[in-house]
């Protein structure tokens, strides 16, 4: 009878895929990038413009030169001697401050115009610097010396001054020092001699106090306070976008509520010191400021730009700021990804949308420009995929480049004035790619938890995929509310294929509580970090692995993740063990108290109460069920590696059985490194496959 079991689990393993986990199969992992590198061509257009805007030529992949008339419409191959002499490449971009980079990499100016600061008054009359913890007022010509505050102190003092255009007033900003924690990391192993070192970094936590900023207003002339009450902006998290009005009569400046649940713009009256609050976002669950806290002042309107979700998808609205009055200026079951310019000329805004063509995926990236009014909507891109642009110097064409994962970058010339195509430009070829065996990463959509919202996300194959085989499934997760983290744009050697040539089937999803949904999808996220998208994600998969037999979830389905992804990856066979058997977590940030004090503060808001506790992997470690390795660095600056010791010293308490690889001299993201990333490889090897690695 014994002989019997044993041949049904050779015949099991036999089924899930034979000749998986191999010294090949982990050659051609490790080797993916090179294997697949140079065999797309024709990816992108590289344009050099003429000067009257009318021409711009570039190379393409036969090394051809390629001459586009955007006047006539016109693509034509040429030679050398025929390109236009006086034609420049576009020139790299200026450092400017921005908003949050878009998934090719461009960074938009977020474009609040610097407030007025300094030592010296506009006027040049007067000087101001700080003296014992005060602000001291300095008459440039005479020198005399006048103390204007008397309340600063060491750990309450003044900083940085705001003078008002007409110089008889000056905001100067008070702080009070805010905590002053330290975490301590120990080398074990250091190059440089025999014995540790240690070293510590500031680290501010959840719950730990911080430093509180707020604006006092100066008369100059009376050379004194005047008296403003702080009631509206009681517990900064943060004050900015500081801004005088160009007659003097206000002071503008952003408040976010310690909490994030409070949003607003305030305006100080110059001559009462009255403080009015031009824009009130008090939110149910969070104002995301980390990615959708715009402002834009139009001085000669007395208008403002601002970014919101009140209505439940985020918009942007003009502002009276004299009323306080908001007018929608995009609207609609889309969002606005960020905005590129405000052409305050011709009162239009240029920003990138998600979700703004119904029929496609709701995360590609498009350009649109509208109206301040609302009216005039452009879309200025339309293919179906995920957009980056680059504009001609007189903005009016663009290159327009698109991809999906499962299509190679198209490059079109469109016109800014309608968004309407002008040419096609270039097709990227993928022929050689696929000589490999190698697969397109197939997009995949099912329903969520609440059975009507669609939930995105795709399958990755090995190259010798055959769909006569079973594969282990695996997910790769980082559910992190800043972001969406399902790739939308090609790549010849996507991340999860390296996983997936040692004969697994990889997923990747993004779960209600990320980002750049609607308000509810975000909110998900609220005091429950913990959640992960774990009900969406379960359901996803179940419904892809309906579809597709050759994803075999007998054995359960394995996880992996790092950061946000190693403390979700922990929770899934914590709370969703029953389904997910076999973890890898990697420097996870395992319970929100101990991580850093800006990200978990934001989704899981302050005071610190007890669903920091509820959601804390510490907390559940009892509830362990099936494989589970624990990778943490040594010298993790981004997140305490004793996150990561404090779920083992659980698990060790709870008598379960785990693995933990702590690497010396480590930092953040070890498990990338080529060991970690063979460890990890091996343990969903054994684990999921049932054998040892590269034994054949």
């Amino acid at each position: 009878m014994p002989r019997v079991f044993a041949l049904l689990a050779l015949l099991t393993f036999a089924h899930i895929g034979a000749a998986q986990g191999t010294k090949q199969d982990y050659e051609r992992a490790n080797s993916v990038g090179k294997w697949t590198a140079g065999k797309v061509t024709a990816t992108k257009v590289a344009p050099n413009w003429t000067p009257d805007g009318q021409q711009f030529w570039y190379q393409n992949a036969n090394k051809e030169f390629v001459l586009v008339d955007m006047v006539k419409g016109t693509r034509e191959v040429v030679a050398e001697d025929k390109l236009p002499k006086d034609a420049k490449p576009t020139p790299p971009p200026k450092k400017k401050r921005f908003d949050a980079a878009d998934e090719g990499g461009d960074t938009f100016v977020r474009l609040a115009q610097p407030p007025r600061r300094g030592a010296e008054s506009p006027d040049g009359k007067w000087a101001t610097f700080l003296k014992d913890s005060n602000v001291w007022l300095r008459d440039t010509k005479t020198k005399e010396e006048t103390q204007l505050s008397t309340d600063g102190k060491p750990g309450d003092s003044y900083g940085t001054v705001f003078w008002a255009p007409d110089s008889q007033k000056l905001i100067a900003i008070k702080t009070k020092a805010g905590g002053d924690r330290k975490v301590t990391l120990v080398e074990s192993s250091p190059r440089d001699q025999l014995q540790p070192k240690t070293s510590t970094l500031n680290y501010l936590k959840p719950g730990d106090p911080i430093p509180l900023s707020k604006p006092h207003l100066f008369d100059v002339a009376a050379k004194k306070e005047v008296a403003t009450s702080d009631e509206l902006f009681p517990n900064p998290w943060d004050t900015g976008f500081e801004h005088w009005a160009p007659d003097s009569k206000r002071f503008y400046f952003t408040y976010n509520q310690r909490g994030h649940t409070v949003m607003r713009l305030l305006a100080i009256d110059a001559e009462s010191g009255k403080v009015t609050a031009v824009v009130n976002e008090e939110c149910k669950t969070f104002f995301d400021y980390a990615n959708k806290l715009f402002v834009q002042y139009l001085d000669d309107t007395n208008e403002a730009v601002w970014m919101s979700e009140r209505d439940g998808w985020n918009h942007l609205y003009l502002i009276d700021l004299a009323t306080g009055k908001a007018r929608n200026i995009t609207k609609g079951e889309w969002v606005v990804r960020g905005v590129e310019r405000v052409d305050v000329k011709n009162r239009e805004v240029w920003f990138r949308a998600l979700g703004v063509h119904p029929d496609q995926d709701p995360y590609h990236v498009h350009f649109c420009r509208i109206k301040l009014d609302g009216t005039g909507l452009v879309k200025l891109t339309d293919g179906d995929g995920t957009h980056t642009v680059e504009y001609s110097p007189d903005r009016k064409h663009l290159i327009d480049t698109y991809s999906r994962v499962d299509l190679p970058p198209v490059v079109e010339l469109r016109r800014t004035a309608d968004g309407k195509k002008v040419c096609d430009l270039e097709k990227a070829d993928a022929a050689e790619l696929l000589k490999t065996g190698w697969r397109y990463p197939e997009r995949f959509v099912a329903k969520g938890r609440d059975g009507t919202t669609d939930i995105h996300g795709y399958i990755v194959r090995p190259s010798n995929f055959d769909p006569s085989k079973k594969y282990p499934v695996i997910e790769h997760i980082y559910a992190g509310p800043h972001d969406h983290h399902v790739r939308k744009g090609f790549s010849p050697a996507p991340y999860e294929q390296r996983m997936a040539e040692l004969g697994f089937i990889i997923v990747k999803i993004d779960g209600m509580g990320t980002n750049w949904r609607s308000k509810a999808f975000h909110d998900v996220c609220w005091k429950n970090l913990g959640d992960s998208g774990f009900p969406d994600r379960i359901l996803w998969i179940k419904a892809a692995a309906e579809k597709y037999k050759e994803m075999d979830l007998s054995k359960g389905v394995g996880i992996f993740g790092g950061s946000a992804g190693g403390q979700s990856s922990t929770r899934a066979v914590l709370a969703f063990g029953d389904f997910y058997t076999v973890a890898v977590s990697d420097c996870g940030c395992h319970d929100n108290r101990m991580d850093k004090i800006w990200w978990n503060e934001l989704w899981m808001s302050w005071p610190v109460g007890p669903h920091y506790a509820e959601q804390s992997n510490v907390t559940q470690a009892h509830k362990l069920k099936g494989k589970l390795l624990l990778v943490v660095g040594e010298l993790d600056r981004n997140v305490d590696p004793a996150s990561t010791l404090q779920v083992a010293n659980a698990l060790i308490r709870a008598d379960k059985d785990f693995e933990l690889l702590v690497v010396p001299g480590g930092g953040h993201g070890i498990a990338e490194s080529p060991y970690g990333s063979r460890r990890r490889m091996d343990f969903f090897v054994r684990n999921l496959m049932g054998v040892e690695p590269r034994a054949r």
